[in-house]
């Protein structure tokens, strides 16, 4: 990840939220939100039939948000609200030192 920076933090019962944020010029949101199709991508392909209310016993949730000020500078905050299970394999994945 170039962009994406990665904040992770408690949530109830075992849960984590991983927040990926960025804050860019226009000509890098496209940049912004490729990363962000990356994880996106990957979440579906790893846990495709686990997504849902995580208070329901789901693995993973999510929420996209994406701020637009002055038609120049572009915030975009993916918040995932995960399980130990996905948390570990998102780790594996977009924190290891080749990512």
């Amino acid at each position: 990840m170039h962009y994406l920076t990665f904040d992770f933090g408690e949530a109830a019962e075992g849960l984590t939220t991983i927040e990926a944020l960025a804050s860019t010029v226009a000509a890098d949101h496209a940049a912004v939100m490729a990363e962000v199709g990356q994880i996106m991508d990957w979440a579906w392909k790893n846990f495709p039939h686990t997504h849902g209310s995580t208070d329901d016993g789901a693995d993973w949730d999510h929420d996209l948000q994406v701020v637009i000020e002055d038609g120049k500078w572009h915030a975009v905050a993916l918040t995932l609200t995960a399980s130990a299970g996905f948390l570990e394999d998102f780790l594996a994945e977009f924190e290891s030192p080749a990512n």
